[in-house]
């Protein structure tokens, strides 16, 4: 059964800044090298008029999953992540994130939306992780909810760095 997933969390930049950032290829060039981890790549990033489309891999060693993962799965982590970002209107954007994991049944999509006020803007997701395993998909599920969280915290950091340090 899917577990839903839903962050928030706030950059400290307006709305124009932060989907400036996002729609950026040098920004995911930035992010991806900074903060992507081990053999983490951009395989694709197809940037519009004010709008974007990035495909990277990351991965995670097999040494920092837990038993439940590499009883099911040997190996490093291999997993694909896509992230788009529309138009900016008024002051808001929406996309849309997803991520699969390499040989296995598991999946995480949802949309994505950002709404500025001021110097200050809001990034929110809203989504599923689904892991489709007997007996042990829900406790993965939690466990690689938890992991998307923490990243997505760790992203939306990177981002407000980035702006204030290319903004200079």
């Amino acid at each position: 059964m899917p577990r839903p997933i839903e962050h928030s969390s706030t950059v400290p930049a307006s709305a124009d800044k932060v989907h400036a950032a996002l729609t950026s290829e040098q920004y995911w060039k930035d992010r991806i090298e900074q903060i992507g981890g081990p053999g983490a790549s951009l395989k694709s990033v197809e940037v519009g008029e004010g709008t974007i489309r990035v495909v990277m891999t990351q991965s995670v060693p097999e040494e920092e999953l837990p038993s439940a993962v590499t009883a099911f799965k040997k190996g490093d982590l291999i997993i694909e992540r896509t992230e788009s970002w529309g138009p900016l209107h008024d002051s808001r954007a929406e996309g849309t994130f997803g991520a699969m994991v390499e040989g296995t049944p598991a999946r995480i999509e949802g949309t994505t939306s950002l709404h500025g006020v001021g110097e200050k803007t809001t990034v929110s997701l809203s989504g599923i992780t689904e892991v489709k395993i007997p007996i042990f998909g829900g406790k993965i599920e939690s466990m690689i909810s938890e992991q998307v969280l923490e990243l997505i915290d760790n992203e939306q950091d990177f981002t407000g760095n980035w702006i204030t340090e290319t903004s200079q």
